[in-house]
């Protein structure tokens, strides 16, 4: 009698470590990432004609990239202007269009990193944290890395995986 008494008292150990738990899919971005490619708007893809850039600059759908993320490139050799850039940004930043000069993958890193920076630190003051380890994001590498970096100045320890199977990160030093 005494194991089946036992048995119907199951305790949920992970749940009672006061673990808390953060899932990299939560900094996801929350808008599409677009590329703005410059090297459309020269001619022959290598060589930019001021009076024609700014003419299919102008004709441009910009509504097109309205509630996305747009990041600004030349994806050719050719030698492109400065001002060429800030006259696309200009175009963006007129829309209010979210936007960034590099890559794709550079401008997923500053979308996460906002995200992140999203997390009120007071909430994690000497908290013990798991980063789930599996989440479909991009550079899933920076966005770990910088969560390190944003929480670790509070946290007491961090983690890396499952509650059921962790890797330390790291663990705040005991004050003597």
């Amino acid at each position: 009698m005494e194991l089946i008494d036992a048995m119907d008292e199951i305790i949920n150990k992970v749940a009672d470590s006061g673990l808390k738990t953060l899932d990299l899919a939560n900094f996801k971005p929350k808008t599409d990432i677009v590329v703005f490619d410059i090297k459309d708007f020269l001619w022959q893809e290598l060589i930019l004609k001021e009076k024609e850039f700014r003419a299919a600059l102008k004709d441009f759908h910009w509504e097109n990239l309205e509630k996305k993320a747009v990041a600004v490139l030349c994806s050719t050799d050719a030698i492109v202007p400065t001002w060429a850039y800030m006259l696309v940004v200009s175009y963006l930043q007129s829309r209010d269009i979210q936007h960034l000069v590099g890559t794709k993958d550079e401008l997923a890193k500053e979308l996460i990193k906002l995200e992140i920076e999203k997390l009120t630190r007071d909430e994690f003051v000497d908290e013990r944290i798991i980063v789930k380890g599996c989440a479909d994001i991009a550079v899933p590498n920076f966005a770990m890395s910088y969560l390190v970096t944003y929480l670790q100045p509070v946290v007491k320890s961090l983690m890396y995986g499952e509650p059921c199977s962790t890797v330390p990160i790291y663990k705040k030093p005991k004050v003597k």
